[in-house]
C-alpha cells in the first residue's frame, strides 16, 4: 500500500479494513470492495450564500476565510458566521457559512430547527429553492433579506462515475443507507449526486443522524 502525506485518513482506514479480511481469509464485504470508502456525515444547519450577501452582511469586497476544508474538494467551512431572524422573532446564532460563495442563497435547517423557528420547510434537494421560505440575516456589517431559500435539506449521497458504476445506479436516481448498532435505521430516498470530482459521501442532517446514533464508528451501507 503506497500513501502520501495527502491520502485521506478515510482512504488508509478503507485499505487498511480489506487487507486485515483478506489476510483473515475472510470474504472482504460488499461496501469495503468499492473503489472508495464510504463516508456518512452529518451536516449541520449552515448557509450557502451569494457574493451579495456576503458584503451585504460582511462589508463592500469582503471575501470568506477558511475555517475548515470539508470532504467535498473546493468546499470549506468558513470562519464567517451570521445570525438567523425566523418568524417567530426567534433566532439562530453562529450559523455557518460554507463556501465558496453560490450564485443563489440557501439555508439548510434540520426539521428540529424549523420548528423552533417557526417554519414550515419543504424537504428539497440542494439548489431546489424556488417557491420556498425566506429570512432575514444579521451580519456585523448589516442586515440581508432572502426572499426564498430556507429548506430542508434532502438527504444525498455524493459519488463519483466510478461508484456509481460500482453500485449500478446514476444521477437523480435513489438508494437507502442502511445504519447498523443498537438503534439501527434505514434510510429511504437517498439522492445519488455524480459528478466528476465527487468523493462518495452520504450527507443526513442533525436529527437523522441523532436517531441513529451516527458515530465515526458507526457501520454504513448503501443500498439499491
Amino acid at each position: 500500500m503506497n500513501f502520501t502525506k495527502d491520502t485521506p485518513k478515510s482512504s488508509i482506514e478503507h485499505a487498511i479494513r480489506e487487507m486485515v479480511y483478506r489476510e483473515m481469509g475472510l470474504k472482504v464485504p460488499f461496501q469495503a470492495q468499492g473503489p472508495n470508502p464510504l463516508l456518512v456525515n452529518v451536516s449541520a444547519r449552515h448557509a450557502h450564500l451569494t457574493k451579495e450577501a456576503v458584503e451585504a452582511l460582511f462589508g463592500k469586497g469582503y471575501e470568506l476565510t477558511v475555517h475548515k476544508w470539508l470532504y467535498q474538494e473546493g468546499q470549506f467551512a468558513a470562519k464567517e458566521t451570521v445570525t438567523l431572524i425566523g418568524p417567530r422573532k426567534k433566532i439562530i446564532s453562529n450559523l455557518r457559512i460554507l463556501g465558496p460563495c453560490r450564485p443563489e442563497d440557501q439555508v439548510e435547517l434540520a426539521l428540529t430547527d424549523a420548528r423552533a423557528l417557526g417554519f414550515d420547510l419543504p424537504i428539497r434537494n440542494s439548489g431546489d429553492v424556488k417557491n420556498t421560505p425566506g429570512c432575514m440575516l444579521m451580519g456585523p456589517a448589516g442586515f440581508y433579506e432572502m426572499p426564498y431559500g430556507v429548506i430542508r435539506a434532502a438527504r444525498h449521497a455524493h459519488m463519483s462515475p466510478e461508484d456509481a458504476e460500482f453500485y449500478g445506479v446514476k444521477d437523480k436516481q435513489m438508494m437507502k443507507l442502511r445504519v447498523l448498532g443498537q438503534n439501527a435505521i434505514v434510510f429511504e430516498n437517498v439522492l445519488c449526486r455524480v459528478a466528476k470530482g465527487l468523493r462518495l459521501e452520504v450527507h443526513i442532517d442533525t436529527d437523522e443522524g441523532n436517531a441513529c446514533d451516527l458515530g465515526p464508528k458507526s457501520v454504513c451501507e448503501l443500498l439499491k
